[in-house]
């Protein structure tokens, strides 16, 4: 019974494959957003990037207030 539901289910392979492939590029993206060293580091560049005159002061700091609210709310807006 086995061989013959997977022959009858080979067609679909190729739509499996590529949603297990999509559940992996979400669960990177998630851990990239919400991961606390990465937003860390970020706001580490933030910084940088304000030293270095790349950026205003009021441009950092509402950029540092989103990456704050990734690290103390876990995301919230994915």
């Amino acid at each position: 019974m086995g061989f013959f539901t997977e022959l009858l289910l080979l067609p679909l392979a190729p739509v499996r494959g590529v949603a297990w492939v999509g559940e992996k590029i979400a669960d990177q993206v998630d851990h990239q957003m919400n991961d606390p060293a990465v937003i860390r580091a970020q706001i580490d560049e933030l910084d940088a990037a304000f030293e270095r005159g790349e950026i205003t002061e009021a441009d950092r700091d509402e950029q540092q207030e989103v990456l704050l609210q990734r690290l103390v709310g876990g995301g919230g807006g994915g």
